[in-house]
């Protein structure tokens, strides 16, 4: 974790966090499709009698969730993210308005 710090700028490691809220989580594209699988087959091997049995898409994360959201919403977002890290805001105010 420190060298990634040291190497990598807090607007870069926001993107990328951004990125990965859109797409799914960084790596080889089917891990979560893999690990729903094997999470379908624990449960239901666990389930009791009379529950109903589940299948992976039951667990397979809903990626993109925040796609209805306006380009003001998504800023305030990357905005608060980039914060939480110590990050400098250095995007233009609008006159009359702070920084979000």
């Amino acid at each position: 974790m420190a060298e990634l710090l040291r190497t990598h700028s807090s607007q870069e490691l926001t993107e990328w966090i951004a990125y990965e809220r859109v797409t799914g989580p960084l790596g080889p594209e089917r891990h979560d499709v893999l690990n729903a699988i094997l999470a379908a087959t624990v449960s239901n091997a666990a389930r009791g009698k009379g529950q109903k049995p589940k299948g992976p898409a039951d667990f397979i994360p809903k990626w993109d969730q925040d796609a209805g959201q306006d380009w003001q919403q998504m800023l305030a977002t990357a905005k608060a993210m980039n914060r939480r890290m110590g990050g400098d805001d250095r995007t233009r105010q609008e006159a009359g308005h702070g920084a979000a």
